[in-house]
């Protein structure tokens, strides 16, 4: 080559720089190829998957999965575009994997009927024993959990069967339907914040926030 005038030095400098040059164009793509491809080996999600991410705004269904890139659909039906690579240092939620469903409440009851609470505890956590919906597997509690600012709060904690968003709410309805029927069948009520003025010498005295009686 330099017999016929071509510099080599100068070719393979050329050569050197254009290979860093390519190198730094193809850094994403290779970046978002290996991406899919650990999708493909780890199958962390599947087309129709319901997914989300706590570290960024991410959270739809999986609409399509390429070797670039994945497509998900929002709920307000805006499709997101998320190179692969994306997911190599993410972390991220597939609650369409769910084995069940949580429903976890705070239920408060006023102070006048705290004769009754016991009572009232106990029917709540037979009614969710025999909810042919309520997986009997799982941790299923129901307690007298403390002394509200204008209520006595207990707490019920357990899981349904279904993973479908749509009956796990037609369930959760039910559950707290059937507690309002329990709390008063035992002649008790659900307390709420109020104020009471009480009279002192003529004079009317704001007091400390409490249920009314």
């Amino acid at each position: 080559m330099p017999t016929v005038g071509i510099e080599i030095t100068a070719l393979l400098a050329f050569g050197g720089v254009g290979g860093i040059a390519v190198g730094f164009a193809a850094k994403d793509l290779l970046a978002n190829f290996f991406g899919g491809l650990m999708i493909y080996l780890d199958r962390p999600f599947a087309l129709g998957d319901w997914i989300r991410s706590p570290d960024r705004e991410i959270e739809g269904t999986v609409e399509r999965i390429g070797w670039r890139l994945t497509v998900v659909r929002t709920f307000d039906k805006r499709p997101l575009y998320i190179p692969n690579s994306v997911f190599n240092t993410l972390a991220l939620e597939n609650p369409s994997r769910m084995s069940n469903r949580r429903i976890k409440e705070n239920i408060g009851i006023r102070y006048s009927d705290s004769d009754k609470m016991e009572a009232i505890v106990k029917d709540v956590k037979a009614m969710l024993q025999s909810h042919e919906e309520i997986d009997q597997k799982q941790t299923l509690i129901v307690n007298f959990l403390s002394y509200g600012p204008s209520s006595l709060d207990f707490f019920i904690y357990t899981f349904t069967k279904t993973t479908n968003w749509i009956r796990f709410h037609e369930i959760k309805q039910d559950v707290l339907l059937k507690i309002v029927g329990i709390v008063h069948s035992h002649q008790a009520d659900f307390a709420f914040p109020t104020t009471t003025l009480d009279g002192i010498d003529g004079l009317l005295v704001k007091s400390a926030i409490r249920e009314e009686p």
